[in-house]
């Protein structure tokens, strides 16, 4: 079992920098993948950034690549998405989730929400220009 709960998303001006957290309780953390999606009014739900519970391998859908950075403290159970240069596109509620995984699994990370088991409330983003 795991519980999550995102924190750090606020309004910012384009171009400018924010880091969400999202901060995890239950012993199931440190052997799961975990994910951050975002989400807006009236559109699906999308996939942002991925990490290994090894930290090993991380994905990044190719709107946020080079722009947004995650990483994970297992010592913390808490994982990161900086973000940088944020545009107006990056408006959404961002989501943390985690995916409890077999060893076998820890160098990889999935980009499906389906192959994730828990989420946390999500954390409002709004970018204006």
């Amino acid at each position: 079992q795991v519980t999550l709960e995102e924190s750090g998303g606020g309004s910012v001006q384009a171009g400018e920098s924010l880091t969400v957290s999202c901060a995890a309780s239950g012993s199931a953390f440190s052997h799961s993948a975990m994910g951050w999606f975002r989400q807006t009014p009236g559109k699906e739900r999308e996939f942002v950034a991925c990490v290994s519970w090894s930290n090993v391998e991380s994905k990044y859908s190719h709107s946020v690549k080079g722009r947004f950075l995650i990483s994970r403290d297992n010592s913390k159970s808490t994982v990161y998405l900086m973000m940088h240069s944020l545009n107006t596109d990056d408006t959404a509620v961002y989501f943390c989730a985690a995916s409890p995984q077999e060893s076998f699994q820890r160098n990889w990370c999935s980009v499906y929400g389906r192959d994730y088991d828990y989420w946390g409330h999500g954390t409002q983003v709004t970018v204006s220009s």
